[in-house]
């Protein structure tokens, strides 16, 4: 047993070791080419890589290698579209929980929006709605991919617009061409670097701060379940490295009752960060979505340098979420009087008229 699992090991090795001189060796990568917008006729599929690749036109893709190569960053848009989406694969059998479907269905409201007839004259003028903001903490990686990439994510909602906002203190990282950053000046106290007009539906900001100090600024105050969402890729949560660095953050994203959703590299690393948040949040948070693993996680192979033998993990490999608990009320405005004496029997009896439900 011992020497087949080294020999697994070894295999593994050697496809990350292949995978990284594929990168470098110059030839022409057409798996990084990609579609436009979506025809409204063709549905996406959403079931697996396979079926999300066809049904997007995207070009074929024979080979494992190239297989891995593109799903290394479309991960993360796609991680993102396929729990928000309609047709998302997570359904009600399938992980989702009764208060995931609660917070997703208010998204998703604005993010399928009715055709409302606007057209290029005069009276085809319709007021837009505010875009979809996805927060995006921690952000280190998926802050520098390709924008064509990110581009993808709204191609999967062609009538919803997008804000992006990477929060962290790396989230400028592999992007040097960009530096020095923005002085902070009273229109932008924040030093955010802004990219607008991506494709015509997507804006993106990026703050190298942390995300309590914006919180208690009220920097992006208030938050609406219907056009916000947290998204936290290998946040670390539970690790003893970085776990401290979210101490002041998750009772904030508790208090916005925004949906939270997360990925790990690892099973081990997401029930880690799984544990952490339920021993933090001391019973004020609602799972959105069961852990498990994610179908559309990156099926390259990552190595830790440090322990190349026991150390090897997948980008998103696992999808989960949470939300803060959400506490509905009664309010008592005392009896309601019944209307004639033909009722005087039945408003004495119909004390609970009076409540109000919220």
């Amino acid at each position: 047993d011992d020497y087949a699992s080294h020999l697994e090991v070894c295999d593994v090795l050697r496809q990350i070791n292949e995978d990284d001189h594929d990168l470098l060796s110059g030839r022409f990568f057409p798996e990084f080419e990609y579609p436009g917008p979506q025809l409204d006729e063709a549905q996406v599929n959403l079931t697996n890589w396979d079926t999300m690749l066809y049904s997007r036109e995207f070009n074929a893709v024979n080979e494992e290698r190239s297989m891995r190569q593109v799903t290394r960053l479309l991960t993360y848009p796609v991680t993102i579209g396929s729990v928000l989406h309609e047709l998302s694969p997570y359904g009600l059998k399938n992980g989702l929980t009764a208060e995931g479907l609660r917070s997703l269905s208010a998204l998703r409201y604005t993010l399928h929006p009715p055709r409302t007839g606007a057209g290029t004259d005069i009276k085809g003028l319709r007021p837009n709605p505010p875009p979809v903001r996805l927060f995006i903490l921690g952000a280190r990686a998926e802050s520098s991919l390709p924008r064509e990439v990110w581009i993808q994510l709204s191609h999967l909602f062609p009538r919803a617009t997008f804000h992006l906002i990477f929060i962290g203190p790396e989230s400028m990282a592999n992007r040097d061409a960009e530096f020095p950053l923005p002085p902070r000046t009273p229109s932008n106290p924040w030093g955010a670097i802004i990219e607008d007009r991506l494709g015509g539906q997507m804006k993106i900001s990026t703050y190298v701060e942390y995300f309590h100090t914006l919180h208690a600024a009220q920097a992006f105050a208030p938050y609406d379940p219907y056009f916000d969402a947290f998204v936290l890729f290998h946040p670390g949560l539970g690790h003893p490295a970085s776990s401290h660095e979210w101490e002041s953050t998750l009772p904030q994203l508790l208090e916005t009752k925004v949906p939270v959703l997360c990925t790990g590299y690892t099973d081990f690393d997401m029930h880690r960060d799984i544990a952490w948040v339920e021993e933090k949040s001391r019973g004020e948070a609602d799972v959105v979505l069961q852990p498990q693993e994610n179908r559309f996680r990156s099926l390259r192979w990552d190595l830790n340098d440090l322990d190349p033998a026991g150390d090897v993990s997948a980008g998103n490999w696992g999808v989960w979420g949470f939300r803060g608990k959400r506490y509905e009320a009664d309010e008592y405005r005392g009896r309601v009087v019944g209307a004639g004496s033909a009722r005087e029997g039945e408003g004495e009896n119909e004390g609970d008229d009076g409540v109000i439900r919220q």
